[in-house]
Order: C-alpha cells, then sequence, then structure tokens
C-alpha cells in the first residue's frame, strides 16, 4: 500500500466525521477535499507530497514545555479553524523552539515553516516605539513638544472651544483624543461610558466582598475573573473568526489607496474633531500612530520607512519588511477570512501603507523574538555587573525600557483586564495579593489584529535577584519571549502566550534546581 494510500486509510474516518458535522450540526462544511487534505498534511506521502512532520527547530531540554504548548496551539487551531499558526519560544536569549502548524497557502498546500512571514499587524506599534525611543534618547525628539513643532501639516486641535495640545508622549499612549476607524463620536462615547460604569461596578463590588469575606473574598475574585478570561477567549476563537468582530465592520480598514508618503495618509484624518481632549480618556488608535510615523520622518530627516528598515537592520531582523502588495517577499503567507456561509476565502485585498507605523509591517517570529531580546537585554543591562568589561551596550538605556514598560494613569488594556497601556505595550505588574493565592508576574505585552492576520508577542522577564546577580554565571537577556502570529483575523493570542511563556518559565526553574542538586 503507498504512503498516500496509508494515509487516507487512517484519516478519512476523521475526514467522513468532520464532513458530516458540518452537514448537521451547524458546524462549518469541511467537506471531503478537506479530508483529502488533511491527509496530505498529516503523513507524508511516498511521492514526495506535504509532510505533516511539525516544521520546527527545537532544542533539547525543553521538550515537555514544547509538547504542552504544541497541543494547546493545536486546539486552538482546531476551535478557530485558523489555516496555519507560527510560534516562536526564547528562554534567556536562546531560541528554544519555532514551528509552523498548517497552511501558509492552502490553495498551493504551502505548508507553514518557522521562516514563513505573516502580518504582525499591531506589533507595528511596538517597533514604532523602539524607533522613537531611539530618538529621544539621541536628543533629536522632545516627547512632551506639540506634534506641530515637527509635522506643520497636522492642524492645531480644539476640544469643546479650547485649544488643546497634542504630544509624542501622548500618541504612544493612546491619549491624544484622535479617533480610530469608529468616526461616530457619540458612538464612540456611549461605549466609553459604559465601560467605566461596568469598571465601577465591578470594583465596588469587589471592594465589598472583600470587606465581608477577607482574604476568601480576593481568591473567589481572581477565580471568577480568569474564568471568565478563558470564556471570554474561546468564544473570541470560536465566534467564526474575521465576520462578528465589529472591528472589522468599518470601511477603512479595508482602504486600497496606495499612499506615497505618511505625510499624504494624514488627510484620512488629520481634519477630523477629537473625540476627548487629550490627556483625559483612553481611546485606542492607530491613526495616532499614522501622526507618530511623520513624527519619525521629520526628527530623522529620512523616510519614515527608511528609517524603520535600516532599524530592522540594525537589529539583525532581515525578515521585516512592508507589508507591500506589489514586492516580492519570500515566504509570505496567504490571508484568510470566513464568509457569511463559514466558507474558507482569501482575505480581502487591502493596501497598509496608510499605516505603516500602526500596523503595516510583515515579520517572521524569529525576527520578533530577535526583537523581545534586544529590548529585554536592553531592560536588564544595567542589572549585572560589568566587571570584566564584556557586557555590551544595549541598544537603547535600561532607563529608557523602564520607561517605556511603566503603565501610564487612565490607560487599559483590552485583551488583558491585569495589565494598563504604556507606551506602546501593555504592562502587568507584579502583585499578589493573599498568600498561598494567584501570583501576579510582571510582564509586556502586545496583540494585533490585521485583516487576515492575528498576533501576540509577550515577554515574561525573569525575577532577578541578588544571587543570581553574585553568581557572575548569567548574562542578559533573562526571561521568556513568546511570539504566535496567524493567517486569520479576530483570534485573541494574549491568554495563550501567557499559558506558554508560564510553562517554558517553569521548566527553566525545574532545570535550575536540578541543576543545584547535582553540584551539591
Amino acid at each position: 500500500m503507498s504512503g498516500l494510500a496509508r494515509a487516507v486509510r487512517r484519516v478519512a474516518p476523521v475526514g467522513l466525521a468532520a464532513a458530516r458535522h458540518g452537514e448537521s450540526g451547524g458546524g462549518r462544511r469541511w467537506g471531503w477535499g478537506l479530508a483529502l487534505g488533511l491527509a496530505l498534511g498529516v503523513k507524508a506521502a511516498a511521492d514526495g507530497g506535504p509532510e505533516e512532520v511539525p516544521q520546527e527547530v527545537p532544542r533539547r531540554g525543553f521538550g515537555a514545555a514544547i509538547e504542552r504548548s504544541r497541543d494547546l496551539l493545536r486546539r486552538i487551531k482546531d476551535e478557530a479553524g485558523i489555516p496555519g499558526i507560527l510560534v516562536g519560544v526564547s528562554v534567556d536569549g536562546r531560541e528554544v523552539w519555532s514551528e509552523g502548524l498548517g497552511y501558509a497557502d492552502v490553495e498551493n498546500r504551502v505548508m507553514c515553516k518557522p521562516e514563513t512571514i505573516m502580518r504582525i499587524a499591531s506589533i507595528s506599534k511596538c517597533l514604532t516605539m523602539m524607533a522613537v525611543a531611539k530618538l529621544w534618547e539621541e536628543g533629536k525628539l522632545d516627547l512632551d513638544a506639540p506634534v506641530q513643532k515637527y509635522v506643520p501639516e497636522f492642524p492645531e486641535k480644539v476640544y469643546e472651544g479650547e485649544k488643546v495640545t497634542i504630544t509624542t508622549r501622548l500618541l504612544v499612549s493612546h491619549l491624544s483624543g484622535i479617533r480610530h476607524y469608529e468616526k461616530d463620536i457619540a458612538k464612540v462615547k456611549e461605549e466609553k461610558e459604559k465601560a467605566n460604569r461596568a469598571v465601577k461596578l465591578t470594583k465596588s463590588g469587589q471592594d465589598k466582598e472583600q470587606k465581608e469575606k477577607g482574604g476568601e473574598g480576593i481568591e473567589k475574585t481572581d477565580s471568577v475573573k480568569s474564568k471568565k478570561e478563558h470564556e471570554g477567549e474561546v468564544r473570541s476563537r470560536n465566534s467564526k473568526p474575521g465576520r462578528r468582530d465589529k472591528e472589522f465592520e468599518h470601511e477603512e480598514y479595508y482602504l486600497k489607496e496606495k499612499f506615497e508618503s505618511v505625510i499624504e495618509s494624514l488627510k484620512i484624518f488629520k481634519n477630523d474633531p477629537l473625540f476627548f481632549k487629550p490627556g483625559s480618556q483612553f481611546l485606542y488608535s492607530t491613526y495616532g500612530f499614522t501622526l507618530l510615523s511623520a513624527v519619525v520622518e521629520r526628527v530623522s530627516g529620512q523616510k519614515f520607512t527608511d528609517y524603520m528598515l535600516k532599524m530592522f537592520r540594525d537589529l539583525d531582523m532581515l525578515s521585516t519588511v512592508l507589508d507591500d502588495n506589489e514586492a516580492m517577499i519570500y515566504n509570505r503567507a496567504r490571508c484568510y477570512v470566513y464568509n457569511k456561509k463559514g466558507r474558507l476565502v482569501n482575505a480581502p485585498y487591502v493596501d497598509n501603507s496608510y499605516k505603516w507605523a500602526g500596523g503595516g509591517f510583515l515579520s517572521s517570529v524569529g525576527d520578533l523574538l530577535k526583537f523581545g531580546n534586544a529590548l529585554l537585554y536592553s531592560y536588564q543591562a544595567g542589572q549585572f555587573r560589568n566587571t570584566d568589561g564584556k557586557l555590551l551596550p544595549g541598544y537603547l538605556k535600561p532607563d529608557t525600557v523602564a520607561m517605556m514598560w511603566t503603565p501610564v494613569p487612565k490607560t487599559e488594556v483590552s485583551w488583558d483586564r491585569d495589565g494598563k497601556y504604556a507606551m506602546a505595550w501593555a504592562v502587568v505588574e507584579k502583585k499578589q495579593q493573599c498568600g498561598f493565592c494567584r501570583q501576579q508576574r510582571h510582564y509586556a505585552s502586545h496583540t494585533g489584529g490585521a485583516v487576515g492576520a492575528s498576533s501576540v508577542l509577550l515577554i515574561l522577564p525573569e525575577e532577578l535577584d541578588s544571587g543570581a546577580e553574585d553568581a557572575a554565571v548569567v548574562a542578559p537577556p533573562r526571561g521568556v519571549i513568546v511570539n504566535i502570529i496567524c493567517n486569520m483575523q479576530s483570534v485573541s493570542l494574549n491568554s495563550t502566550a501567557l499559558k506558554i511563556a508560564r510553562e517554558f518559565d517553569k521548566e527553566k526553574r525545574a532545570q535550575y534546581i536540578d541543576s543545584k542538586k547535582r553540584d551539591e
């Protein structure tokens, strides 16, 4: 029996079950075509067909964490109907796992692999923030100066009859009042008021329960909160990605116009009124980062895209490029959505030249791990003794990264209720309210959602202690970095990335304990 025949025979029952489920139970209509596709993908064909052999670069020492994390990703991929998903994990600056699951191109049966390049969506904001921080360190950019100092093309703004100032600092924390894709001010303000009331009611209930039950109240609240967050993520994964997310109903998500410069792209929103007084309320805005790209361009004296590509070369991120439809980009994946009938289709054509800074880059998991490690190294470099002079400086200064990762008042994070927004990063601070209860670790993350793509980059720094520093056997970066990218929109990935980071952190700690025992 040929290899292909054996594969079809093995997978046919699964394909039949899937096809029947799609016909009767309200699920997606997978059909026999996908059954055969599954067969081809699950087992190597004797005549050289696609292989199911995981497209990964494994490293010794983290086998158990990799297996558990791979199983988790496969579950999520199946639940959300994701064609292809990429994952990369680095521990203490070393890439220990990178893998592609599923298809980068469904039509041509091209499998995902670690080198596959996908849209990283709003993780682009983190890359842009790196450029802003570098220019600020060099003394070229004043974070608190009016943006008109650098971009006079952006008109001065008035809010409720009062002249107001928008600064770079407000832009990077989404406090500028500049709109996002929604143009209806009344609708945005109504949703904000509802959200604020809900937060107040939740906080009031938690405070009351804490007073009545002491520690039990906190533990119960944390448990309920964790359960709700998990249920919310499962609903997001199972809600027919790309069709029920209200954000993707806005027409401006699907712009097809090619803008020749970031200054030109300001015309989309520069004359629109502010939704809030700058500094008063958090309003997530990709257009705020379009204005930020104009600031970077003027301050650096280079085209924004040229400056960013140079920075990528400096960071050794050679696979990170502009999401340019015309360019030939090797290993680029296709993007997908589900139509109204629940069938997988190619994502609509879009031109992201209007939002390079906020959601216009493509990258690989390997490149984003390099980026995360460059940040983590910069953050921790000042915490290690450099007696032998061998410790190189970071791309940024430690204090600069600390500033970037300091939560900003009046901000919020839609993808992580424990966090606050900082400077182009969501940050969760270390906290534990009661003994033997939930411990909240310090970490920074950012998610992304674009037409036909979802992403997350999470950095979990190691909790350094004096013993580790005195041992003189460690050097930065110390911690776990996780990057996940997929070619399907509206997939929530932050909680998954945190679970994976904890798996690798737990195994790393176990290895450390074992090595200590052996030394004894």
